[in-house]
């Protein structure tokens, strides 16, 4: 054997020198391969809590606790509910920054907002528009805000329109598929959103045994995703990162808050969903009158929208109600026809649990999951509490590309460093 270019001295190659020169080629043709073009997978999880890999108990997530990195919880944003949160983890910064302040709610020169995916009700940079802005081809499946383009801008690849009906089989079997796209063609960063167990957690409450049986059967789907990664030998390039947008509580309550604007005589509209509602008067006067009445709601909290603590994150110069009422955890604003609201009486009276979400981030209940396996993750890695804002820097960071332009969040420590 005798490598091209200049001889070399006799007796240079001895067989353990060999093996060493060997190994060393190795792992540098493996770290150029790497570098060269990494790619990150972040799957969301929706309504999957911090303590659901360990309840699931799926050889697809302990496999990534055993060989990947798991954070002890992800701390949402303000409210912690599905699109507010979705945004979040695509921007790096928060409900006031980036606009989606609920799943619903009213913006006063455009309108009503009700679980849009449109991207231009969002003030911020999304990840995929910053990855594709700086060269890394994306590829979006069903992500809040991703189904039209922002300010003239979209990922190279997408699904739409949003189907809940669509399947994680589905999904896995596209994810697959834009990885075996010729290099030129792939894109590096790939985003999806999965059912996880929200639909179950709200029907059945967070403790049921049918929300164990939900994420078992997401993580059958996540096995074939992972053992896909395998076949195509593709972990020296590629980062899987698992997050969830909120967890869930169980429901003992619900308030009545738009019956008691409408016996106040106060002419309003109430916005919100679960746990946070805005309420926009036709006339300014009647705020002090109805915060007379409202101060004798049990189970709320009240504040002017202008004053909202600073910490919430949650002010908006045309998204948020002249006042702002928070539930007290546990609580629900009450929702839907007569019928509808005495069944989930009967169903409470007869110990049969709801669940929901939406409550201040330091809620236990309300952490969600951040894992992550592959490229620039050391197995074994046990991360502290770690921000749903610091995700996006965490991706950009794997993929050697700076943040989204709003970003607030840093890299999380332990992760592609």
């Amino acid at each position: 054997m005798k490598p091209r270019g200049r001889a070399l001295p006799a007796g240079a190659f001895k067989p353990r020198a060999l093996g060493t020169w060997l190994a060393a080629l190795a792992v540098a043709l493996t770290a150029g391969m790497a570098s060269g073009a990494p790619t990150v997978i972040l799957l969301s999880w929706d309504g999957m809590r911090h303590d659901g890999p360990d309840r699931a108990g799926a050889p697809a997530l302990e496999r990534i606790r055993r060989e990947g990195a798991r954070a002890e919880r992800l701390l949402p944003v303000f409210p912690s509910n599905t699109f507010p949160a979705h945004v979040s983890l695509a921007t790096g910064t928060y409900p006031d920054r980036h606009g989606i302040v609920d799943n619903v709610f009213l913006d006063r020169g455009r309108g009503p907002f009700r679980k849009s995916d449109d991207a231009s009700w969002i003030d911020a940079e999304p990840l995929w528009i910053a990855a594709e802005r700086q060269g890394v081809p994306t590829a979006v499946f069903f992500w809040v805000g991703s189904a039209t383009d922002w300010r003239g801008q979209r990922p190279r690849y997408r699904v739409t329109p949003f189907d809940s009906g669509v399947g994680e089989e589905r999904k896995v079997e596209q994810i697959l598929g834009w990885l075996d796209l010729p290099e030129a063609e792939r894109p590096r960063l790939v985003m999806a959103w999965w059912h996880g167990a929200d639909a179950t957690g709200h029907a059945y409450g967070p403790d049921a045994s049918s929300v164990r049986d939900a994420l078992r059967e997401q993580a059958s789907h996540l096995a074939r995703l992972l053992e896909g990664i395998d076949a195509r030998k593709r972990w020296s390039e590629t980062t899987l990162l698992l997050v969830s947008d909120h967890g869930m509580t169980n429901v003992v309550g619900e308030v009545a808050l738009r019956q008691r604007v409408e016996a106040a005589g106060v002419a309003a509209r109430v916005t919100g969903s679960g746990a946070v509602s805005h309420v926009f008067l036709e006339d300014p006067s009647d705020r002090e009158r109805l915060e007379g009445e409202l101060a004798r709601v049990e189970h709320i909290t009240l504040h002017r929208g202008e004053a909202l603590p600073d910490d919430l994150r949650l002010r908006h110069p045309r998204r948020t109600g002249d006042l702002v009422v928070l539930a007290d955890p546990g609580h629900v604003f009450r929702v839907g026809t007569w019928r509808q609201r005495t069944w989930r009486s009967i169903r409470r009276l007869l110990g049969q649990r709801t669940g929901s979400h939406g409550y201040a981030p330091d809620h236990p209940d309300m952490a969600g999951v951040f894992l992550a396996l592959g490229r620039g993750v050391r197995a074994g890695t046990r991360l502290g509490v770690v921000r749903q804002v610091d995700v996006a820097a965490t991706a950009t960071r794997l993929l050697g590309i700076d943040p989204p332009r709003d970003s607030e969040g840093v890299p999380i420590a332990g992760i592609g460093e």
